[in-house]
């Protein structure tokens, strides 16, 4: 993995395809990789699908390895959704497919000067980018199945849906799972637009015949990999509710506190709740056949993913994440297990950012085009976005352009991005992070939920606005350098409560590379990432006024605690003063 593979779209008599070595970019990944060759190499006050925008895939510094965890794949570029530094990142098996290959990232550069869409596939003998046209408009699933008719079964697949062709603000990158269904996205900041602006339909990866990535101290990191496992199985939420419900266990825990955003974030509980949650999936998924513990990618030892049936038992969906029951739930008011599951199908098939949509639809119900409870309506809003409509290109490009659309004032976005499933009037930390990641409204840029609610790592009480800046400030610094690593988020819960499990992790990345680095240097690794992206956006034009929450925050209390956001603003402009 010491290659960049870049592809020139617009080059003059077609797309060039070069490699160049890392040089600068060595000892970077995932995140930290593709947001360094963004801020170095992307204009900030370019138009994000102009030519002058790079998209940028990376795994991680331990993709392609035979460590636990390490599947997940970055996408960067100058997001047309918020207008600053956008990285997004997905699971499934592209990450480990693409490290083996030989390459830390590829870079698609330019912008081709028709509409024709490109195939790119990549294996042990080199680079094809070929032109289709037959490729124009399918949905992900008719796509992957194209793909698997042309190249086997052994690949895995990077692509857009409609939405990304369409150029649409929401618009997610999908990624193969291990069943070759493209059920993994990178969903926030309109990467799928950027991917679309490219050209690139899709990107296939055959590994057949190349060789696991080997550390340079093998038996060290087999050793390290043992310990960071034991963690992972030996912590409740790694170890046990998330195998066991998936991400959605958080259902009935978040409304139980009271910060669950209901009817466009009107309210921190839904009556509904008990009906869409991860403990009523698993149980429905387990009568229909399907499956609440699956893998996303090989190597994942939590299995949080999940196969969900329809009422046929046939195959209808990943299981649904907490973030998309939630935004196609609770926050419009509906409790259909099996209408939230289609919407999750249909966002996945057009290649849709799930929370986009859901907080989207909730908006479009504020306006009057359906009512909050009605799941059909919702449903058919969604296919208005995948076949383009006039209707669905406003709701395609977002929630602050679809409050703009029908002047709606409530619109629960930073950045021009929409907030997910947590409410900060009653989760206070993760406010602190909506209003100041680079990113915009990102919960995984930060999770404070882990010591605001679940009471991982710490207790930081989630009402009241003490101690939450230090809060927010530490934890976007690890996931900026955990996001380099390959590592899935979730390891983070355990890395909390277990300085082993941390020290192990650590430990592999010493072993695989020779490295010395220690807690200090991963930490410092993690600042570094957040200041280049802070970087890029203070060229892009961005200023402190920028790191706000929406005003409604503010002034609105939320039942059924009935207060508002209490974080100063001098607060928050605080939070990268280390």
């Amino acid at each position: 993995m010491s290659k960049i593979l870049r592809i020139n779209m617009g080059a003059e008599g077609g797309p060039q395809v070069s490699e160049t070595p890392l040089g600068e970019y060595e000892g970077l990944g995932g995140r930290g990789l593709t947001s360094a060759i963004v801020s170095k190499e992307v204009p900030a006050d370019c138009h994000p699908l102009s030519g002058e925008n790079k998209f940028v895939i990376a795994p991680g510094l331990l993709s392609g390895t035979y460590g636990a965890m390490t599947g997940r794949i970055s996408v960067g570029c100058k997001s047309p959704l918020t207008g600053g530094i956008k990285e997004a990142n997905a699971g499934g098996q592209p990450a480990q497919v693409l490290a083996r290959l030989g390459y830390a990232a590829i870079v698609l550069e330019g912008k081709p000067k028709d509409d024709t869409p490109y195939k790119v596939y990549i294996n042990k003998d080199g680079v094809k980018v070929v032109p289709d046209n037959t490729l124009k408009m399918l949905p992900n699933y008719d796509l992957i199945e194209k793909m698997k008719g042309e190249y086997g079964e052994k690949i895995a697949c990077i692509s857009i849906g409609p939405a990304g062709e369409m150029k649409m603000a929401a618009a997610s990158v999908a990624c193969t799972d291990m069943e070759l269904r493209p059920t993994r996205h990178c969903g926030r900041g309109g990467v799928g637009a950027v991917m679309g602006s490219k050209g690139v339909k899709v990107i296939v990866l055959d590994d057949t015949d190349m060789p696991v990535r080997q550390a340079k101290d093998p038996e060290r990191f087999k050793e390290a990999n043992k310990k960071f496992v034991q963690g992972l199985q030996q912590h409740a939420v790694t170890g046990q509710a998330l195998p066991a419900y998936g991400t959605n266990v958080l259902t009935n825990i978040i409304n139980e506190v009271g910060g669950y955003p209901t009817y466009n974030f009107k309210q921190g509980q839904f009556e509904g709740a008990s009906k869409i949650s991860g403990e009523t999936e698993a149980e429905l998924e387990k009568q229909r056949g399907g499956n609440p513990t699956h893998g996303c990618h090989r190597g994942c030892v939590i299995k949080c993913s999940g196969i969900y049936h329809d009422k046929d038992g046939n195959y209808l969906t990943k299981q649904p994440e907490y973030e998309t029951v939630w935004a196609h739930g609770g926050n419009c008011g509906i409790d259909d297990m099996d209408a939230i599951a289609k919407m999750d199908f249909l966002d996945d098939n057009y290649g849709l950012d799930t929370i986009e949509m859901g907080a989207t639809i909730a908006v479009a119900m504020d306006a009057g085009l359906a009512r909050f409870g009605d799941a059909e309506a919702a449903i058919r809003l969604i296919e208005e976005v995948g076949k383009g409509t006039h209707l669905g290109r406003i709701l395609g490009n977002g929630a602050a352009f679809t409050a703009r659309a029908f002047g709606i004032e409530r619109a629960p976005v930073v950045k021009g991005q929409a907030l997910p499933a947590y409410d900060p009037r009653a989760v206070h930390g993760i406010g602190v992070t909506y209003a100041t990641s680079p990113m915009g409204a990102d919960h995984t840029a930060g999770y404070a939920v882990a010591q605001n609610v679940l009471k991982v790592g710490g207790d930081v009480d989630p009402l009241k606005p003490e101690g939450q800046i230090e809060l927010s400030r530490n934890l976007q610094i690890a996931t900026a350098a955990i996001d380099s690593t390959g590592m899935c988020l979730f390891i983070a819960f355990a890395l909390l409560d277990q300085p082993e499990t941390f020290q192990a992790m650590i430990d592999m990345l010493n072993a695989f590379y020779g490295w010395n680095m220690t807690v200090d240097d991963f930490i410092e690794m993690g600042r570094k990432i957040l200041k280049m992206e802070r970087d890029f956006n203070a060229r892009a034009g961005f200023t402190s006024k920028d790191d706000r929450l929406p005003r409604f925050f503010k002034t609105e209390p939320l039942p059924p605690h009935n207060i508002t956001f209490q974080v100063k603003d001098e607060e928050l402009d605080q939070v990268f003063n280390w």
